[in-house]
């Protein structure tokens, strides 16, 4: 499929949600669309590799008959289907019965079928809890089918499904859909409905051109980002993972550059974005395997795995990168003062918990590993608890660069931010100073980077270029001397440079234009007398 294809069936599918969704929230009823994108994709996924796995014995139906062939084969072959599904669990790692697939979900939305609520709610049961493991455990926990907000009663709501069903076959009939097409279709729904949701929607998505611009630092060379990007990157952990749309940003990256990437790791807290966020995984083809995307608070570090004490085995990642949620107001406790993470920096204040997830990613940074961090400006100047924890990574020499962006890039502030850049190594004894605040396209909702302004912050980083009014280098003591504080406008002026003037070139010139003012006066007043009219003074 091609790019301009690719682009016109997100289009399309948003002009269905548009259109559809009503008197319904845009949250609401996301949660509802992509979740059938969801088993449209494990639908079409299952059902090519039955096709595989049954060879010549998958049936071959006419054009006319609407039956799917793995209903047909389980009718004809009864005593078989539980060693088949035993296989395919081997296989695929999951399985979708024929009834709950979704060309037999879409046959009966298009007949209007009144059992539709009730069968697709024994798909999501189905696959949820005996599909396979725990890959899919409360995937659908947070799709309320029952929901007044799809009608008043069950009759109503069968109604409304039906016909939102329905209208997605029908638009993606149109188009071939393979596995990237919907999962590119998923990112970019994912995204309208991000701009539809406003200041919420800054729970679970990052815009693909701040998602870029970290997926470039990171899949660089940590050590030496000159040498260019990386041929594997063995692990990558975003703490705050939303929807899942930086990590699968770093992936892409890799895969575009011919390289490989090994584990994935998200952590996200609110119930349905870290659903988002499974389904995203999986309908971007990255298996069951290869990522684990938990659900549970950062802050209080409720994941087990990453509280274990003895340092041989705690998880360290080879890149770590984040958009937490800016300014956010939390509890730090006595206890967490004790904690790992903070007890060497101290503790975040109540007010603002940007520090706090910045010193947890930081944690789990190996020592040759390296974090991009997107953050609110006041990170770089605010006095207190944040000044201490920002002057102790600065004299450990672990931020190695602060890249300050354009206001109104995201969905869910207008404030402009920066992006950290930090090591537990890093070789240049100074700190890379990168303002791309200028650069960027207006737009009537939202600002935008284009590829050359995303190109140029990364190539500034790369190569640790200094260009007037745009980057610079600056020493530790000359750091030291502003009190640790990072704000850019102390190290890079924007200001533009007034124009010397030539005083004896402009006097010249005033004198030129007084001779030529005198004589075009005389020769008017010349013309006046002749008139017999009063001259000009």
């Amino acid at each position: 499929m091609t790019e301009q294809d690719q682009k016109q069936l997100g289009t399309t599918l948003w002009g269905i949600a548009d259109t559809l969704r009503g008197a319904m929230n845009a949250d609401d009823f996301r949660d509802y669309m992509l979740s059938f994108l969801f088993l449209r994709y494990l639908s079409d996924n299952y059902e090519a590799a039955a096709q595989k796995e049954l060879g010549a014995d998958y049936p071959k139906l006419k054009t006319d008959d609407r039956r799917t062939p793995l209903s047909v084969w389980y009718a004809q072959n009864a005593e078989d289907t539980a060693e088949f599904e035993k296989q395919m669990r081997r296989k695929t790692h999951y399985v979708v019965q024929p009834a709950f697939l979704w060309s037999s979900i879409a046959e009966m939305a298009r007949t209007q079928d009144g059992e539709l609520l009730h069968t697709l709610q024994k798909g999501f049961d189905y696959i949820e809890n005996e599909s396979f493991a725990s890959t899919f455990g409360g995937l659908f926990s947070e799709i309320n089918l029952n929901s007044e907000k799809l009608g008043r009663g069950y009759t109503a709501q069968n109604a409304t499904l039906c016909t939102v069903i329905k209208a997605i076959a029908e638009g993606l009939e149109k188009f071939s859909t393979d596995k990237d097409t919907l999962g590119d279709a998923y990112e970019y729904l994912i995204g309208q409905f991000a701009a539809g949701s406003g200041k919420k929607a800054g729970e679970f998505y990052t815009p693909q051109q701040i998602s870029s611009i970290l997926s470039g630092i990171v899949t660089l060379d940590s050590q030496e980002p000159a040498t260019g990007p990386i041929k594997h990157l063995g692990s990558v952990f975003d703490f705050a993972c939303g929807s899942g749309s930086l990590l699968l940003n770093i992936r892409t990256r890799m895969k575009d550059a011919g390289g490989t990437i090994g584990k994935i790791a998200g952590q996200e807290k609110n119930i349905t974005t870290y659903n988002l966020a499974r389904m995203n995984m999986l309908l971007h083809g990255v298996k069951d395997s290869e990522f684990e995307i938990y659900h549970g608070d950062t802050l209080t570090n409720d994941w087990d795995s990453l509280r274990e004490m003895n340092p041989a085995k705690m998880p360290k990642f080879d890149a770590v990168v984040a958009n937490p949620p800016f300014s956010y107001r939390w509890e730090p406790s006595e206890a967490l003062g004790e904690d790992m993470r903070f007890k060497n920096y101290g503790l975040a204040p109540k007010s603002a918990a940007d520090f706090a997830f910045l010193l947890h990613g930081f944690h789990y940074l190996k020592q040759d590993g390296v974090m991009a961090i997107i953050l609110p400006h006041g990170v770089l100047f605010r006095g207190g608890a944040e000044e201490r924890i920002r002057t102790k990574l600065l004299k450990d020499g672990h931020i190695d660069t602060v890249i300050g962006l354009p206001a109104n890039l995201f969905f869910s502030t207008g404030i402009p931010v920066c992006i950290l850049v930090l090591k537990k190594c890093k070789k240049p004894d100074d700190v890379l100073f990168i303002n791309a605040a200028e650069h960027f396209e207006k737009g009537k909702r939202q600002n935008r980077l284009l590829p050359e302004h995303i190109d140029k912050i990364i190539d500034t980083y790369q190569y640790r270029k200094e260009e007037d009014r745009y980057s610079m280098r600056v020493s530790m003591e000359r750091i030291e001397k502003e009190g640790y504080n990072l704000n850019i406008s102390r190290y890079i002026s924007t200001a533009e440079a007034e124009e010397e003037i030539d005083l004896q070139a402009t006097h010249d010139e005033l004198k030129t234009l007084a001779t030529k003012i005198k004589a075009a006066t005389d020769k008017h007043n010349d013309f006046l007398k002749e008139l017999g009219l009063p001259p000009l003074p």
